[in-house]
């Protein structure tokens, strides 16, 4: 059986591999959560919390794609499946039903800060082992952050 080998080993590979699974296990819970907060959202506000969940959901896709894809590059196996996603993530859950609005920004509001905290430390921890990483953790951040000041200014 062939097998894909990188760039870095050691200590330095475990600590990449950690961060990127993180990173990835956050990213694929924010999807699932903007999407069912976006298919139950209810109130006044419903139309532009609508769009803005559909936003989150996008850039969550495009980065967990783009980390899994660094992470095989480095002969590390990404581990997106539902299992790892259900016990591994740090993500509050909505709460089921309808979700009044000014709950939605609430609750995305601390997802949102909670996400952006753990992609800092990420951030840091891979800024010897894997400087190539670390350019897509801070994209990642930079996109989060956005995302979270758009919901704290709704509040």
């Amino acid at each position: 059986m062939a097998t894909i080998t990188g760039p870095i080993s050691g200590e330095a590979r475990n600590t990449v591999a950690e961060a990127l699974q993180g990173a990835l296990v956050d990213l694929i819970d924010l999807s699932l959560v903007a999407k069912q907060a976006h298919w139950n959202l209810i109130g006044s506000h419903f139309r532009p919390i609508h769009l803005q969940l559909d936003e989150v959901t996008e850039l969550a896709r495009t980065h967990m794609d783009t980390i899994a894809e660094r992470a095989v590059a480095l002969g590390i196996n990404p581990d997106g499946r539902s299992a790892t996603i259900s016990r591994s993530t740090k993500l509050p859950q909505p709460e089921g039903g309808w979700i009044e609005d000014g709950k939605v920004v609430a609750t995305f509001t601390d997802i949102l800060d909670g996400i952006s905290k753990r992609m800092y430390e990420r951030i840091q921890a891979t800024d010897e082992p894997d400087p190539v990483s670390q350019d897509l953790l801070i994209a990642v951040a930079q996109d989060i952050d956005k995302q979270h000041w758009m919901f704290q200014a709704q509040r």
